[in-house]
C-alpha cells in the first residue's frame, strides 16, 4: 500500500512531466522521453519548429511531385468546341445573385448616406468594422430589457412619484460626477424591477438609490460607497438597508444588467446628426427630461434616443430636421418619430413651470450651452394644439 505523503517531507525521485501521459502526444515526443530534465516552453516551442520545418519540407516535395507528373501529362490536342456550362439555380452564383437583390434597397440607402465612421477608421475602440452588425443587434434585442407600463399593479405609488425619484437621481449623479451611462442604466433597472414586484411608497427611494449603486458598480471606475449613498438619503435608511435592497432587485431582475438603455443609441444617433455642441446638449436634455416622464416607457430606447434627436433639430431649426443619414443609421422616417418627438417637445414646454429642476438646471451652465434657456420655437409642427391635448393628462 502506498504511504502517505505528509506535507513538509521531501520530495524524493520526483520526475518533472515524465509521467504525464499528454507528452507522448507533442512532436519530437521520443527524442524528449530520453531527457532528464523538465520540458520547458523554449524547448517545447524548439521541438514544434523542427517538426514544423519537417512538415512543411515533406508537403513540398509533395508538391513538386504533382507538377512533374502534371507536366509530364500535358500533350497538345486539336481545339475542341467550347463547353457550354448551364449553371442551375441552386448554385452559390445565383445564391449570391438572389441576396443582392435582397440588399439593394439597404445598398441604395448607403449610398445616399455620409459615411459617419470614416474619421474613426484608426481607432481601434471605434471598431469599425462591427459598429454596424452591434447596433443592429442592439435594436433587435432591446425590447427584451424594456419596462413594461406597470402603475396599474402598484398600490403606494404613481406617476409624480417616479417622477419626483428621477429628479433626485439626477441631482445625485451629478454630485456625484458619475457618467451617463450609469443614470440611464440605472431608470432602467428601477423601471425593470417596478414592472415585476409592487413596492411600498416608504421604500422608493431605496429603490432608487440602490438601483444607483447597482449601475455605477457596473458602469464606473470607482463607484459611490454605500455609506456615501446613506448620508445622501439623509440617512433615512441604513447600510444593510441598501445592501438587502440590492440583492433582491438583482434577483429579480436575475442579473441581467447588460441592455442597451437610451443612451446606447444617443451615442450612435448623435454622430449621425453630424452636431454642433449646441444640438448635443439639447439632445441629451431631452432625453433626460423624457427619463422622468412615465408615459416615455410605452416607446424603445432606440426610438427615445432618434426622437431626441429630432426633436432637438427642430428646435435649433437646422435643415433639413431630418437627414438620409440619420434615417438609414437609426432605422427610423420622419414620420415614424413623430408621436415621440411630440411627448418630448410637450415635455419641454413645460419645464418652466414644473417643480422639478435637476435637469433644467443642469442644462442652464454654460458647460452645457445653457440649452434649457432656448425656447421652443413657436411655429414649431412638434407643438400642434392636437399633440398638447393628447399629452394634457401627463
Amino acid at each position: 500500500m502506498a504511504t502517505r505523503r505528509v506535507r513538509g517531507d521531501p520530495v524524493e525521485n520526483r520526475r518533472a512531466l515524465g509521467d504525464i501521459g499528454n507528452i507522448a502526444s507533442l512532436p519530437g515526443a521520443e527524442e524528449a522521453g530520453k531527457l532528464n530534465r523538465p520540458l520547458t516552453r523554449n524547448f517545447r516551442a524548439q521541438l514544434l519548429e523542427n517538426a514544423n520545418k519537417k512538415e512543411v519540407a515533406k508537403n513540398q516535395e509533395g508538391v513538386r511531385a504533382v507538377q512533374r507528373k502534371a507536366r509530364a501529362a500535358v500533350v497538345v490536342k486539336p481545339t475542341q468546341p467550347h463547353e457550354v456550362i448551364v449553371i442551375s439555380p441552386d448554385t452559390n452564383e445565383v445564391a449570391k445573385a438572389k441576396k443582392n437583390v435582397t440588399y439593394s434597397s439597404v445598398l441604395n440607402a448607403r449610398s445616399k448616406a455620409l459615411d459617419i465612421d470614416s474619421a474613426d477608421k484608426d481607432n481601434d475602440l471605434a471598431a469599425v468594422e462591427y459598429v454596424e452588425d452591434m447596433y443592429s443587434f442592439y435594436k433587435e434585442v432591446e425590447n427584451e430589457s424594456k419596462p413594461q407600463m406597470y402603475m396599474q399593479t402598484q398600490t403606494e405609488i404613481n406617476e409624480k412619484m417616479r417622477s419626483i425619484l428621477v429628479d433626485w437621481l439626477v441631482d445625485v449623479h451629478v454630485k456625484f460626477d458619475l457618467s451617463p451611462e450609469t443614470l440611464y442604466l440605472t431608470i432602467n433597472i428601477i423601471d425593470r424591477f417596478l414592472s415585476l414586484k409592487p413596492v411600498p411608497r416608504r421604500e422608493l427611494q431605496l429603490v432608487g438609490v440602490s438601483a444607483l449603486l447597482i449601475a455605477s458598480k457596473y458602469e464606473e471606475i470607482w463607484p459611490p460607497q454605500v455609506n456615501d449613498l446613506v448620508y445622501v438619503t439623509d440617512n433615512s435608511y441604513q447600510s444593510k438597508q441598501i445592501l438587502v435592497m440590492e440583492k433582491t432587485i438583482l434577483g429579480n431582475l436575475e442579473w441581467y444588467l447588460t441592455v442597451p438603455t437610451q443612451y446606447v443609441f444617443l451615442a450612435r444617433f448623435i454622430k449621425a446628426a453630424v452636431p454642433d455642441p449646441e444640438m448635443e446638449s439639447m439632445v441629451h436634455f431631452l432625453a433626460e427630461l423624457g427619463l422622468m416622464h412615465y408615459d416615455a416607457l410605452k416607446f424603445c430606447p432606440s426610438m427615445l434616443a432618434a426622437s431626441a434627436v429630432y426633436a432637438a433639430r427642430c428646435f435649433l431649426s437646422k435643415t433639413p430636421a431630418w437627414t438620409e443619414t440619420l434615417t438609414f443609421h437609426t432605422g427610423y422616417s420622419e414620420h415614424e418619430l413623430m408621436d415621440c418627438s411630440k411627448l418630448l417637445a410637450f415635455i419641454h414646454s413645460r419645464v418652466g413651470e414644473s417643480k422639478l429642476r435637476a435637469v433644467f438646471k443642469k442644462y442652464s451652465k454654460a458647460e452645457r450651452c445653457a440649452v434649457a434657456l432656448v425656447s421652443s420655437p413657436a411655429k414649431s409642427p412638434l407643438l400642434s394644439s392636437s399633440a398638447s391635448c393628447s399629452l394634457e393628462k401627463s
